[in-house]
């Protein structure tokens, strides 16, 4: 029996909850570059959505995105989390630039 706690996370207001999608080994003229020296992917699927924010009148505006969908962000936008030792960033809708369709 473990003692690990599943962990379910709901975004508040705008936030957006993603994670990066692996595109594999990078190789440049037959060099393999390590990790460390990677630039961190922008490329992320939504596995979570708050509700959305109010508007100056109470009533609230749906995000844009769903869960699911591909998104790219800046690569230092949002707030990178561990959630069952799986990371994730949390960013803000504002910080997303673009839908992948």
């Amino acid at each position: 029996m473990s003692n690990t706690k599943t962990i379910k996370i709901t975004p508040l207001a705008d936030r957006v909850l993603v994670e990066s999608i692996d595109e594999g080994e990078q190789v440049k003229g037959g060099i393999i570059i390590p990790d460390s020296a990677k630039e961190k992917p922008q490329e992320y699927k939504v596995v979570a959505v708050g509700p959305g924010k109010l508007d100056d009148k109470g009533v609230r505006k749906p995000l844009k995105v769903k869960v699911g969908d591909i998104v790219l962000t800046s690569q230092w936008g949002g707030t990178e989390v561990k959630i069952n030792d799986k990371p994730y960033k949390l960013v803000g809708e504002d910080d997303l630039l673009a839908i992948v369709r």
